[in-house]
């Protein structure tokens, strides 16, 4: 899951080489943490978030399991070190 949401993210960027995710399971489900060079940021969530709802939506739909797919953007400073 995490190497098709990179590689939807990558399709979306100006910086593909700066996207950094970081994947967590939770009770819930599976957490994607999405981080991006900032100049990026709105190309990620879109006019009124509609990118990053159907980024949400892609994900779920892809899910093999029945456990439900958070996908969140952060949007603090990037740091091209956290690789």
């Amino acid at each position: 899951m995490r190497y098709f949401l990179e590689l939807v993210l990558g399709r979306l960027v100006t910086h593909p080489d700066e996207i950094d995710v970081e994947e967590t399971a939770e009770e819930q489900g599976t957490l994607f943490r999405i981080r991006v060079n900032p100049e990026d940021l709105g190309r990620i969530i879109g006019r009124n978030g509609r990118t990053i709802e159907a980024i949400r939506s892609l994900m779920n739909a892809a899910s093999r399991d029945e456990r439900t797919i958070f996908v969140e953007v952060e949007d603090g400073e990037f740091d091209g070190d956290n690789r």
